[in-house]
């Protein structure tokens, strides 16, 4: 399944436009230096010490805003 990786710090900039609640991402481990990543279909995983875990998901038009923020295509 395509996704696009980044930081925890970057998915709080596009979350600011429309998306999962900061204060609740950070309540399920969130932290700016957390690595995440986000499917096609909108679901943010982060990255736990041996898995990855679904924390939350984006509505709506999000591709463009991830890619912009990003700099980064779906691989």
């Amino acid at each position: 399944m395509p996704f696009i990786e980044m930081t925890g710090q970057t998915l709080l900039q596009i979350v600011a436009e429309g998306g999962p609640d900061p204060e609740e991402l950070a309540k399920v481990g969130l932290t700016p230096k957390s690595i995440v990543r986000v499917n096609k279909q909108g679901d943010i995983e982060l990255r736990r010490r041996d898995r990855w875990d679904v924390i939350g998901g984006f509505l709506g038009d999000f591709e463009e805003r991830i890619k912009r923020e990003t700099g980064l295509d779906w691989v």
